[in-house]
C-alpha cells in the first residue's frame, strides 16, 4: 500500500523576504559601493593608455534585482559605435583589414577585487 503525503499552503513569504532584504540593505550598499570604487580604480590603473580617455571612462552602478543586488562596472568610451574597452580586451579588425589582437587587462585587474569582495561577504555570512 502506497501512502501519499500532501501539503497545502496559503500565503507567501513576501513580508519575511522584504524584512530580511531591508536588514541587509545597509551592508550591501555600503560594501558594494566600496568595492565598486576599488574596481573603478583598478580598471583605470590597468587600462592601456593611448589618449587616456578609456581609462577615465570607467564607472560602476549598483542595481537591485528580484533576486538580490548587482554590482556592474562599465566603460563609456564609445568610438564608431563600439565600446573601446571591449575592443581592446578582445581584439578587433581595422578599416584597413588589419587585426589588432586583444589584451586581457580587465580580468587581471579585477581578480583581486573579486577575491576581496568574496572574502568580505563570506565573513558576513
Amino acid at each position: 500500500m502506497i501512502k501519499m503525503i500532501s501539503f497545502k499552503e496559503k500565503g507567501d513569504l513576501k513580508k519575511t523576504t522584504m524584512f530580511l532584504e531591508k536588514c541587509l540593505e545597509p551592508f550591501n550598499m555600503g560594501v558594494l559601493d566600496k568595492y565598486g570604487r576599488m574596481g573603478v580604480e583598478a580598471l583605470r590603473a590597468a587600462s592601456p593608455i593611448d589618449s587616456g580617455r578609456m581609462a577615465h571612462s570607467w564607472y560602476y552602478t549598483i542595481e537591485r534585482t528580484d533576486s538580490g543586488v548587482k554590482l556592474i562596472w562599465s566603460n563609456s568610451d564609445i568610438e564608431g559605435g563600439y565600446n573601446v574597452a571591449i575592443l581592446v580586451q578582445y581584439g578587433h579588425g581595422t578599416k584597413s583589414g588589419r587585426y589588432v589582437p586583444g589584451k586581457d587587462f580587465i580580468n587581471p585587474a579585477m581578480a583581486p577585487i573579486f577575491e576581496q569582495l568574496k572574502d568580505r561577504l563570506l565573513k558576513e555570512v
